[in-house]
């Protein structure tokens, strides 16, 4: 029993005592450089044509937009003061230091500031806001601005290259690229509706509220409004943008008066599909029928003519044999809905042309557009 545990010690205490007197000397299977050695591009990379247009773009257009925070003050269930924080973007619009951006970036604001490209802050003043659109011009005061370069929103095509700079995030100077994915209406943030609103796949996230969209030659084509998230406080592919035609339909109203002289038309209009207008006898199977001009108003006044035979639609009593609006500065009107798309990209004194059919008689008439009441 004894032997074979005695042999045991033996053979180990012979096997530490041999290698405590004797260390190995083991070797690396890696040799020791004597210098490190790199792989290295042979010359400047050179941009492809693609590439080049990015940076162009971001060159051109980087020093117009600004970093926006606002800071407002709220009551918690105690009356307590609690201060709040907001961010956003805007793009710099004139010399003068006007800032085209949202109205929710800076709404309920008691203190505003802008940072400038050169990260240089300044205060800001709240000039006019445009609820409804979501728009709103502030003003600082700071040498040497760089006004951004507006485009012509009318013409844009579904899968154009458009390019979002904002502060994603608080991350100033973000750019992203993408494609205009649809033109179409949405609701906008304060239930308001973005006529022709520009969805884009380019990244917009939370702190690009504000900012330019640009297409390929850094004009400004939309402002950067809202997402759809899914849920999740980032973008999910889906950004909507304000058309820049429809800001600067008002931008005059909001520098000058602070707020906006909505147009007023002066009329009220039934829709006229192909089955109603064959049923009226009409010119054409589609427009907004004149049922009523109000006195007074802009219709009235270029000479429009409203309804003057009684009859029922259903059984609502409506007047037909007014005039038939087809068309206005060249654009195709099919509803009311139509009408007031056309009025989104005009304000009050505006003069458009109004196509029409007075019975079978095709007409042009200038309409000076009128002031609508304030709600």
């Amino acid at each position: 029993m004894l032997r074979p545990l005695i042999l045991a010690l033996i053979l180990a205490g012979g096997f530490y005592f041999y290698t405590t007197q004797h260390p190995a000397n083991l070797k690396s299977p890696f040799s020791e450089p004597t210098k490190l050695e790199l792989t290295e591009a042979a010359g400047p990379e050179t941009l492809d044509p693609e590439e080049q247009v990015n940076v162009s773009v971001y060159k051109k257009a980087i020093p117009s937009v600004v970093n926006i925070r606002s800071r407002a003050v709220s009551f918690n269930f105690f009356y307590g003061v609690v201060p709040q924080e907001g961010q956003g973007s805007g793009f710099i619009l004139d010399k003068e230091g006007h800032v085209l951006t949202n109205y929710h970036v800076i709404a309920n604001a008691e203190n505003v500031e802008v940072t400038l490209h050169n990260k240089r802050n300044y205060p800001a003043k709240i000039i006019g806001v445009d609820q409804s659109h979501d728009l709103a011009v502030i003003q600082i005061s700071a040498p040497d601005l760089v006004p951004a370069t507006l485009g012509d929103s009318r013409n844009l095509s579904v899968g154009q290259k458009v390019f979002a700079i904002g502060n994603p995030f608080g991350l100033a100077g973000t750019m992203t690229r993408g494609i205009i994915s649809s033109i179409r209406p949405v609701g906008g943030p304060n239930g308001n509706t973005i006529d022709e609103a520009i969805q884009t796949d380019a990244a917009i996230n939370p702190g690009n509220s504000g900012g330019p969209l640009l297409n390929s030659r850094a004009e400004v084509i939309g402002i950067n409004s809202m997402i759809a998230t899914g849920g999740a406080e980032q973008s999910a592919g889906i950004g909507f943008a304000i058309p820049i035609n429809s800001a600067k339909a008002v931008l005059n109203d909001l520098v000058t008066e602070g707020r906006v002289r909505r147009p007023s038309f002066g009329i009220q209009g039934l829709p006229i599909g192909p089955e109603l207008a064959d049923q009226l006898g009409l010119a054409a199977d589609y427009g907004v029928l004149i049922v009523q001009v109000v006195p007074g108003g802009a219709a009235a006044k270029a000479g429009l003519h409203g309804g003057n035979q009684k009859a029922l639609l259903g059984n609502t009593p409506i007047l037909i044999g007014g005039d038939l609006i087809v068309g206005i500065d060249g654009q195709r009107v099919e509803d009311m809905q139509d009408l007031s798309r056309v009025m989104n990209n005009h304000r009050a004194g505006d003069a458009v042309a109004v196509n029409i059919f007075r019975g079978k008689q095709k007409l042009d008439v200038k309409v000076v557009l009128g002031e609508a009441k304030q709600g």
